[in-house]
């Protein structure tokens, strides 16, 4: 196991995948959270994790926690993840990085049949930018409650559209409860990037 690497490749493919949904003319990303754009590229994650055995749930504001079990699986797990919606007009990688270099050491302990000492968590938070419905880190701060799970849900877009509403209308208003995952330690690579229209 010293010698384990990534698939650099794979992880680049990766990106640039997930870059094509909302991709812009000049190479960055639309991706508004709860929108269909939103909606597709959480199910582009969802259907990575599962493909390595994950079960995936999702929490009341929307979080999605792809969990892979380990030797003992009641000690806490160790998870890494960040965001998949993105400014008007941002960068492929803000935030996407931190979600995608998590299912790419995913996919690499998976396809080394690597059992690891605890379960490991892969995550992605709701409306981390805060574009279309404010404030930002509007998911990691309501499950941490720092947030109202309630007032979060009842926010509305320039159009007067709810939270609550498009996480509902695109499949990821979970019933799972705020807080109730059982992690030990979170890591999230990321990578703040500038607008590109």
């Amino acid at each position: 196991m010293k010698d384990l690497r990534i698939n650099e490749q794979r992880l680049w493919d990766s990106l640039m995948e997930m870059g094509e949904i909302g991709g812009t003319e000049k190479g960055g990303c639309n991706r508004l959270a709860g929108t269909d754009l939103d909606k597709q590229s959480r199910d582009l994650f969802v259907s990575w994790c599962e493909a390595c055995g994950c079960e995936v749930e999702v929490d009341k504001i929307g979080n999605i926690f792809a969990r892979r079990p380990g030797k003992n699986n009641d000690l806490p797990a160790v998870g890494t993840g960040s965001h998949l919606d993105t400014q008007p007009t941002g960068g492929k990688f803000d935030g996407v990085f931190g979600v995608l270099s998590g299912v790419e050491v995913l996919r690499t302990i998976h396809e080394n049949n690597i059992e690891t000492p605890t379960p490991m968590e892969f995550s992605v938070w709701t409306n981390e930018e805060g574009s279309r419905f404010q404030p930002a880190m509007q998911g990691s701060g309501t499950y941490v409650g720092r947030f109202d799970l309630e007032t979060e849900l009842n926010k509305t877009d320039v159009n007067g559209i709810r939270l609550g509403d498009e996480l509902e209308r695109i499949g990821y208003l979970g019933e799972m409860e705020l807080g109730s995952r059982n992690m030990g330690a979170f890591f999230e690579a990321h990578i703040e990037q500038g607008y590109q229209s």
